[in-house]
């Protein structure tokens, strides 16, 4: 029979309006100003930790909304933006450096629609929703391990050419090198010269002392800072990549700052944590001639330090290290046989070959595992720069039982810092530490207005679309808006339910592009069936004609329309993707609309009965 749709068709339709219509839902209930704590360095979060932040802000008079406790975070949701932020100060005063307190705007979806997998779709920065760091590169700690790296590289270079010198020392005018003799100075100098022109030789002997300074040339200190940021930024983006945000912005200001935007990210806490730490590790051997009470007087040899072990207590590492986190390639959490966390490390060629040579010589020998990052102490340098404090602890040790080599794994951490640690190291290591100089959770960068403009755009021209339809076409122009209504709620489903979507301004753009084009398809199918109405077909024929012949030219116009978009996407950025993304997808539900709803209803009103003339 014509223009007959058979029932598990009708509930196929009807199912995916459903689905579409449940996941835009979540987007009516709006954001919540919160207040995010998250735990760093060993500490937790627990009830104790949520009892004593609603007490911190009782006492000041804001007034808390929900306090949630999930997943070792606690989320505080106030009244408003003032109160958001009087909140951030009362906490990060009272709970201190051990504890990172930074704003979000949490989603206010109910809890039941929660479980049941809803959420509103993400908002770009310019569309309230997301999150701006601006952060600044320590270029002298840069320059630092640079300098220690050519000290390093001179002790090897001048052993391997037998060139005898009496000790190496960094100073404030360069490194110094110095010799017993003005023969070995004179051969240093040679060969030296021969390693490559980043270096700038000069003879300061005086007075008998035999004395070679190298300084770094203004071209190679100009290559060290560029390759830092440069270096901080490719780092940076790969946490973001980890950090799962979608159409993030990565990029420097000036010659020593970068600017990282994310926007419709949830865990804003996690975020500055993540992006904000300069983890790096080193494996050194444990110093087993110092006791105790040498440890604690601090009367160790030249050739060891003491670190404080996080837990309690300190331990003397010998100076050298063994291997740094440069040569990790991989990182996974995970867990041993007794169910504790790790992390499982992966070396490249090189780490594994050093670190074999070095575990084969060591066995039975403790090794430790010193975690080092760097802190903003809330201090400026002479310079305006922010001072950075360096935090090292040992986070394990351990006896080496057998020679090692490209894979093994650190143990003596909690779950949490198991996974950051390492995420970070996965990530790479900052070349340079950075720190945060601004943060913001950003509002719409082009104002309230444009939103509004944004809304009341698309809103007046899908009421002219509307009217102009169910004018032109009637009862069948009635249809044609209940699915161009029906393609609009699945476009805010889809995106609500994509992970990365992320609508922006120009996203809206596209959703009002999508109206138009949305109703073009069944334009093309109604002048289709009034054409064959006017050429004596019956009614039934004209239905069944117009919606056969019109699809080709329909599927023709929007795929090539989908191709263009998917081009933008592919090479676009920033708010192009977000543009291309929300065209894709509502080309994609307006030709599900416009085919097979309109075709849905059609079928059901008209379809198999004996009408003589059609309202359209």
């Amino acid at each position: 029979m014509l223009n007959k749709y058979p029932m598990w068709k009708n509930i196929m339709v009807v199912l995916i309006i459903a689905i579409g219509t449940f996941y835009a839902i979540p987007n009516l209930f709006g954001e919540d100003h919160a207040v995010q704590v998250v735990a760093t360095r060993g500490a937790e979060v627990t009830t104790s930790t949520q009892s004593q932040v609603n007490d911190i802000l009782a006492s000041n008079d804001i007034a808390v909304k929900r306090s949630e406790l999930e997943g070792g975070q606690l989320l505080v949701r106030v009244n408003n933006a003032e109160q958001q932020l009087a909140a951030k100060e009362a906490i990060s005063e009272a709970l201190g450096n051990k504890y990172i307190v930074a704003l979000n705007l949490a989603p206010a979806t109910p809890k039941w629609l929660e479980s049941l997998g809803g959420s509103p779709m993400k908002l770009g920065l310019d569309l309230r929703g997301g999150v701006h760091f601006l952060m600044e590169v320590d270029m002298s700690e840069a320059i630092r391990k640079m300098t220690e790296g050519k000290i390093s590289d001179f002790r090897t270079d001048l052993r391997g050419e037998r060139i005898r010198y009496a000790g190496i020392r960094n100073t404030s005018s360069g490194i110094e090198i110095k010799f017993r003799d003005e023969e070995n100075l004179a051969k240093a100098e040679r060969f030296l010269k021969t390693r490559g022109n980043d270096m700038v030789f000069t003879d300061i002997s005086s007075g008998g002392n035999y004395f070679l300074r190298a300084t770094m040339s203004e071209t190679y200190l100009r290559q060290i800072r560029e390759e830092a940021l440069q270096q901080n930024i490719t780092t940076l983006r790969n946490r973001v990549n980890e950090l799962g945000v979608a159409e993030p912005v990565v990029q420097r200001q000036g010659a020593e700052r970068i600017i990282v935007e994310l926007p419709g990210v949830q865990d804003t806490a996690r975020a500055k944590d993540i992006l904000g730490a300069t983890a790096s590790i080193e494996f050194r051997m444990v110093d087993q001639k110092a006791d105790a009470a040498a440890i604690a007087s601090g009367r160790v040899s030249a050739s060891s330090e003491v670190f404080e072990r996080r837990g309690g207590g300190q331990v003397a590492l010998e100076k050298q290290v063994m291997l740094t986190g440069d040569h990790i390639q991989g990182a996974q959490p995970s867990f041993d046989e007794y169910s504790r966390p790790q992390v499982s490390i992966n070396l490249d060629a090189k780490g594994g070959t050093i670190f074999s040579n070095v575990t084969k010589d060591n066995i039975g020998n403790p090794m430790a595992t010193l975690f080092i990052e760097y802190k903003d102490n809330g201090a400026k340098n002479p310079d305006g720069s922010v001072k950075m404090d360096k935090i090292e602890e040992v986070i394990s040790v351990a006896t080496i039982q057998a020679r090692l080599g490209r894979n093994f794994v650190i143990t003596g951490l909690e779950h949490a810092e198991a996974q950051n640690l390492a995420l970070l190291l996965r990530a790479g290591a900052l070349i340079a530490p950075v720190s945060i100089v601004e943060e913001r959770t950003i509002g719409p960068s082009l104002g309230q207005e444009n939103i509004d403009n944004g809304l009341q755009a698309m809103i007046w021209g899908m009421a002219v679309v509307l009217i102009f339809m169910l004018v032109y076409y009637r009862s069948f122009g009635l249809i044609a808006n209940l699915a161009l209504s029906a393609n609009l709620i699945m476009v805010v489903g889809v995106m609500s339910m994509i992970p990365g979507a992320v609508l922006t301004l120009p996203g809206i753009a596209g959703m009002v592009l999508t109206v138009g084009m949305a109703v073009d398809g069944n334009v093309l199918i109604y002048e289709r069936i009034r054409e064959e109405l006017r050429n004596g077909r019956s009614v039934q024929q004209a239905i069944h004609e117009g919606y056969g012949n019109a699809f080709s030219t329909i599927a023709d116009a929007n795929i090539t329309t989908f191709m263009t978009a998917l081009i933008l996407f592919a090479v676009g950025t920033g708010a192009v993707k977000g543009f291309a993304v929300t065209l894709m997808i509502g080309i994609a539900t307006s030709m599900f609309t416009s085919i097979v709803g309109t075709r849905s209803i059609v079928n059901a009103v008209w379809g198999g009965k004996r009408v003589k003339k059609l309202s359209i």
